[in-house]
């Protein structure tokens, strides 16, 4: 393998490619031809023991140790699981949403401890205790030349066929939340900070983005659709130990929670504030 795509073939990227299909133009995705919305399975609907429903494992590379996900019942409610010790891998659902109609995402997360040593700016020490993954279609014959060549030979290397872009929202040890960061494996993959530092850890924090609105301001462009979504807790890079739990994540209309307590000790933090 040609050392230069090696990078690609080891991130987020790689892993939501299994759920891309053909390039949507923006004239495929009118008012007049709407997508055909394809819901994400709650991890709560889900008994606990064994991995959510609709959901697969994102192996990013099969040298790499892979960090044990399961659903478990805290608090009266089933969430997901992650522990990694040295490990990278995630799970993700293949979806089919125009995030036009669905723009807020909605989820929650709850952390023991940062990644210490983690710096998202600096390939050596890309590490989160939690990101959620986002993959959009587009059309890639729009790219500069460059990053059709990287797309193309990724795909004869790996077998995947990529996403157009990808966003991530991660918790972020030192940068200012709201900040993108662009990946240092591909200019295609950016990660935007949802929380930053230590304000949290070892509560459950809700968050609401509008999704629209982050991918433009990472991307420059209005998104098309999305066709994956997936968490990852990964330690690879650092070689530390973190646990993790993932609460509910949904693609709703509106906006639903607000920067107060809902009544069961969560702590809603909302940024993205536009409606």
């Amino acid at each position: 393998m040609n050392r230069f795509f090696v990078p690609l073939a080891v991130t987020l990227l790689a892993g939501l490619a299994g759920c891309a299909q053909q390039p949507v133009k923006p004239s495929e995705t009118t008012a007049t031809q709407p997508i055909r919305d394809t819901s994400l399975s709650v991890f709560s609907a889900s008994p606990a023991g064994a991995l959510p429903a609709g959901w697969e494992p994102l192996v990013i590379l099969r040298t790499k140790k892979q960090t044990q996900y399961q659903l478990v019942s805290k608090e009266n409610r089933t969430v997901l699981h992650a522990r990694a010790e040295s490990a990278s891998s995630g799970l993700m659902q293949q979806v089919a949403i125009d995030p036009m109609q669905q723009p807020w995402l909605e989820w929650q997360w709850k952390i023991t401890d940062l990644v210490q040593a983690a710096d998202n700016t600096q390939r050596a020490t890309e590490d989160s205790p939690v990101r959620i993954i986002l993959g959009f279609d587009g059309d890639k014959d729009s790219l500069p030349f460059a990053d059709q060549i990287l797309f193309e030979t990724a795909k004869v290397v790996t077998g995947y066929d990529f996403p157009y872009a990808t966003l991530m929202y991660i918790w972020e040890n030192k940068a200012p939340i709201g900040t993108v960061i662009r990946s240092t494996h591909s200019s295609r993959i950016k990660m935007m900070v949802a929380a930053q530092g230590t304000r949290g850890i070892g509560e459950w924090r809700s968050f609401a983005r509008n999704i629209v609105e982050d991918y433009e301001k990472a991307f420059g462009e209005k998104p098309g659709k999305l066709i994956g979504v997936g968490v990852l807790t990964d330690t690879d890079n650092t070689g530390e130990t973190v646990e993790a739990w993932y609460g509910d994540i949904r693609l709703l209309r509106k906006r639903a929670i607000r920067a107060a307590a809902d009544g069961t000790g969560t702590e809603s933090l909302v940024v993205g504030q536009s409606e």
